[in-house]
């Protein structure tokens, strides 16, 4: 058997990169970091201690075409303040699903970025 460590990295395919990174950096926050120059367009990003978030540029078909599915495969990224977070999305005008209460046992609120990718905030507590 091996020992594993951690998730090092989620890629996600987008179409527009531009518009993905305005995305990632303004209404998440995230600090792109350095990339290897691969054939392709991509941007990576670093997530909390150790982890990161790999955007690569993606022609091809997404599965979603409605609203928020929270059900459908995501990401999720530990937030320090439901409270906070959900008053910034409220601010940027990021439509959103919240669930103070949500059957986990922590706080969720979901998202979804301009390719329809599925995200998952998520904090310790609720702190509303």
């Amino acid at each position: 058997m091996f020992t594993i460590e951690g998730i090092h990295h989620v890629s996600i395919a987008v179409r527009d990169l531009a518009r993905a990174k305005a995305f990632y950096e303004q209404v998440l926050g995230l600090q792109e970091m350095e990339r290897p120059p691969f054939d392709f367009q991509g941007a990576w990003y670093a997530v909390g201690t150790g982890q990161q978030l790999h955007l690569i540029v993606h022609e091809g078909e997404t599965l979603r075409q409605g609203e928020i599915d929270t059900r459908d495969g995501h990401f999720a990224i530990r937030v320090a303040s439901y409270k906070e977070t959900k008053a910034w999305l409220e601010k940027t005008g990021v439509p959103f699903e919240a669930r103070p209460h949500a059957r986990a046992g922590f706080p969720q609120i979901y998202v979804l970025d301009p390719d329809r990718n599925v995200i998952e905030l998520n904090a310790d507590q609720l702190d509303e």
